[in-house]
């Protein structure tokens, strides 16, 4: 699932870096992604629809996976 957020960060974000930090236990992974504050804007988007999108598309996999799914930036 980290690799799914990964490709989708790589086509949003381009060249700029980012980190993406893992947690899980117990059928929950919490997803941190780290990166530039100039480029926080760019993961949120306008009134949040972007990392709501984001969000969802991981939700739908976490689904078919049977665990819950949580998308934080920093």
């Amino acid at each position: 699932m980290k690799e799914l957020l990964e490709f989708m960060l790589k086509g949003l974000l381009g060249e700029e870096k980012f980190e993406i930090v893992e947690e899980s236990d117990a059928g929950r992974m919490l997803f941190t992604v780290k990166t530039a504050p100039e480029n926080v804007g760019l993961v949120i988007g306008k009134g949040g629809h972007t990392i709501k999108a984001l969000r969802n598309i991981l939700k739908v996999r976490a689904t078919l996976e049977k665990v819950a799914v949580s998308v934080n930036v920093e």
